[in-house]
């Protein structure tokens, strides 16, 4: 895996020859979706063909969005899936409070205690209230997210904008709980390449880092719109060049000021230019 993907991938259980063209994508993340993408009377079929799939790891990491925690499925698909190989992390669902993942992360380790990286999607008012709790719930907890289209739903908003205040929480939440930047949320509409790059842009400047996909043509748009530019690169190696020559505060000769959170800044800039890991 990564040390810190840009792209994940959707693709539905119930269809394990779209899961094949998912996983030679391109994708940093295959996310297989037993919930939302499957119909009631395929959930079955959908658990068996992804069990299938993960008896062996495969060539790129896999995650399983289960089914809903509180219904009557989900039981059954941590039972099946947990214990494979191939399985790198589960996506929670409709999580409302911190006892959502600490029972799922108390229930659903293997026989060998081996925890699997848990990543909560938080899609209700009631979810981004307790945002923080829930990204600090267990140590499994790897990420949290929005699922923006039940959000949107719950809170009755029509402009997208309407949505800011709440990835500015899940953001906030999760850097103060020492997760990585959240992944933007799905942009539904896979022929709108412009409104992707903006609206990808946009997520930038709000701190998200990468976006899930739901088809494999928005890949390089999402790719493209979280890397630094050369201009970024250009600045940053001239920020950290300065500091290593002299430590501490100190101006450019292009007027810019630079302290030691603006190195940092220049560092992590530089380490996603070259898709190393990002230290705080």
């Amino acid at each position: 895996m990564p040390a810190f993907p840009l792209t994940w991938l959707y693709a539905p259980g119930d269809r394990p020859d779209v899961v094949v063209k998912a996983l030679a994508s391109g994708a940093d993340i295959v996310l297989v979706d037993l919930e939302d993408a499957v119909a009631p009377d395929r959930k079955e079929y959908a658990r068996d063909a992804t069990a299938e799939l993960l008896s062996d790891p495969p060539p790129v990491p896999v995650h399983v969005r289960v089914n809903t925690l509180d219904g009557p499925l989900a039981e059954a698909d941590l039972k099946t899936l947990t214990p494979l190989p191939g399985l790198s992390g589960l996506r929670l669902p409709k999580v409302a409070s911190p006892t959502d993942v600490v029972h799922v992360a108390e229930h659903a380790a293997p026989a060998e205690g081996r925890g699997i990286p848990l990543y909560a999607l938080l899609e209700t008012a009631l979810g981004v209230e307790h945002a923080f709790a829930i990204a600090s719930a267990h140590p499994t907890v790897r990420g949290i997210g929005l699922g923006e289209a039940d959000l949107r739903a719950d809170l009755g908003v029509r402009e997208d904008a309407g949505l800011d205040w709440a990835r500015a929480r899940i953001v906030l939440a999760a850097r103060a709980a020492g997760l990585p930047p959240p992944a933007q949320s799905i942009h539904p509409d896979i022929r709108d390449l412009e409104g992707l790059a903006a609206s990808c842009a946009h997520g930038r400047t709000l701190g998200f880092l990468g976006r899930a996909a739901i088809h494999p043509r928005q890949l390089p748009v999402i790719e493209r719109a979280y890397l630094p530019t050369p201009a970024e690169v250009e600045s940053a190696e001239a920020v950290v060049e300065a500091a290593s020559v002299e430590p501490g505060a100190q101006a450019l000769p292009d007027g810019r000021f630079v302290d030691a959170a603006v190195v940092a800044c220049a560092r992590r800039t530089l380490a996603l230019a070259r898709r190393d890991a990002l230290t705080a």
